[in-house]
């Protein structure tokens, strides 16, 4: 019998703005082994840790540019080695990928790109999603289990949004993005929320216009991959949508290590 870990993963939206709507509480509160935080808007010197508590570990990737992405990883486990992004492309810039790899598993917090909507950035986001996929099928190859988190920014089926018939143009859910991930799962990677509960309709962020989180008029943009050999040994797999300071909520899995 391994040991059960939590990993918790959400994009915040803003580190500074999220720990004054009490993200320190939350992480008490949870409890969780690790925390993978995205789109966190800062560099370490500008973020106070003490209330984080002693028993975690930071390690950030923070984009060159100020107030812009940026990753952050928590974990009460100590890694064996650490890579802040990747030099052959341009993660580091953008502060988008941060890997710890432990003994037991390699664990990649990922802030993937956003197409936008004028989808001004869709080749970037696909070149990205192009190159993260031979990225881990790589590191399999080498016989690391490896576990991605984090804002996908795509979501995957009709299921997984409120309104798909309104948004088949839009970035998030163009036919493009959605084949890369069932692409994604061809190559032997489980969505654990999928594999957990079934059809179950959850969403993991909300438009901040009309009041579409009160109405949850959402969409199923941020996951946990596992490589499927992995895939029994996940016992949980979770949306948080109570958890409120941002426009997305915390996801996360339980998994036996």
């Amino acid at each position: 019998m391994g040991k059960q870990v939590r990993i918790v993963s959400w994009n915040v939206a803003g580190i500074r703005a999220v720990i004054k709507k009490g993200l320190w509480d939350f992480v008490e509160k949870d409890k969780a082994d690790i925390f993978c935080f995205q789109e966190i808007k800062a560099f370490p010197e500008q973020v106070p840790m003490i209330e984080a508590g002693k028993d975690y570990i930071p390690y950030w990737n923070s984009a060159k540019k100020a107030g812009y992405s940026g990753v952050m990883t928590l974990t009460k486990m100590e890694p064996k080695k650490v890579i802040v992004g990747d030099r052959d492309n341009d993660w580091d810039d953008e502060g988008r990928v941060l890997i710890t790899k432990f003994d037991e598993l390699t664990l990649l917090n990922v802030y993937f790109p956003n197409g936008k909507r004028d989808k001004g950035r869709l080749d970037y986001k696909m070149e990205f999603y192009d190159y993260f996929l031979k990225y881990i099928n790589e590191l399999r190859r080498r016989g690391e289990k490896v576990v991605f988190a984090g804002d996908v920014n795509t979501a995957h089926e009709a299921i997984d949004l409120a309104r798909p018939e309104d948004n088949e143009e839009t970035s998030g859910f163009l036919e493009i993005e959605r084949d890369w991930i069932d692409l994604l799962i061809k190559n032997g990677w489980t969505d654990t929320y999928r594999l957990i509960n079934g059809n179950k309709v959850q969403y993991s962020w909300w438009s901040q216009r009309s009041g579409a989180r009160k109405r949850n008029v959402g969409w199923r943009i941020d996951y946990v991959f596992v490589d499927e050999k992995l895939s029994n040994k996940v016992k949980e797999a979770f949306i948080l949508p109570e958890v409120a300071g941002s426009d997305h909520c915390p996801v996360g899995i339980e998994i036996e290590i």
